[in-house]
């Protein structure tokens, strides 16, 4: 999608780099978004792929998947806090930890859902208008065969020539997750007005949501 230069302007100085709100107050690590109460049954994912606002709200429409929580993987700081990986020196990158049922939804399709409309795999340490490692493209892996699907899923997809360009995703072993601040949860729904939501990440909500109507909760 093509931004004016006004819109560009306003991400630029507004939401953009920061995604944070000018009345946010930053809050203590308690108030950390939801994960699922009951969590018997369920697989869990993590992926990194730019603005964390935008994935979670796709892998939250899916069928199977109980809760997404947005944060921070990657890197070797501990409890970093939403500056700290702003900065680019963590090491981290905005992630999603996704709670799923496999019984219902398989860690392939959530791998195709992550390649095929989640972002875009094929841009080095960016994401739109984000720039930097934080923005990087991340499918973490906790078991060689979660490796193996991540891995013959980039395959098919470069095969595909869905992309001009290849797949620049990193495939890499899950470490830790740390959950972000509060206000980051759920933030696609809580400010549907806010510019960087409506110009940037709902094209890309809308692109995911007509490559996989099948998969959503709430079909279109």
């Amino acid at each position: 999608m093509k931004l004016s230069l006004l819109t560009f302007l306003v991400l630029l100085l507004g939401a953009c780099s920061e995604h944070r709100p000018a009345d946010a107050q930053t809050p203590t690590r308690s108030t950390a978004g939801p994960a699922p109460t009951d969590l018997r049954g369920l697989s869990v994912a993590t992926f990194a792929g730019g603005c964390f606002w935008c994935t979670e709200e796709i892998f939250e429409e899916l069928k199977g998947v109980r809760a997404v929580v947005s944060g921070y993987s990657g890197g070797p700081e501990k409890n970093p806090s939403y500056e700290q990986v702003s900065s680019g020196r963590t090491g981290h990158a905005e992630s999603i930890e996704i709670y799923y049922d496999p019984k219902q939804i398989s860690f392939a399709t959530l791998v195709d859902v992550f390649l095929r409309a989640g972002h875009d795999p094929t841009t080095l340490n960016r994401q739109g208008p984000d720039a930097g490692t934080q923005y990087r493209s991340v499918a973490f892996y906790r078991t060689p065969q979660e490796k193996q699907e991540i891995e013959a899923a980039i395959k098919r997809v470069n095969a595909s020539k869905q992309y001009a360009n290849p797949i620049v995703t990193q495939v890499t072993a899950f470490t830790k997750f740390w959950p972000a601040e509060g206000y980051h949860q759920g933030y696609y729904r809580l400010h549907p007005n806010e510019p960087y939501v409506s110009n940037v990440s709902t094209p890309k909500i809308e692109k995911f949501r007509h490559t996989f109507p099948q998969l959503l909760k709430n079909p279109l």
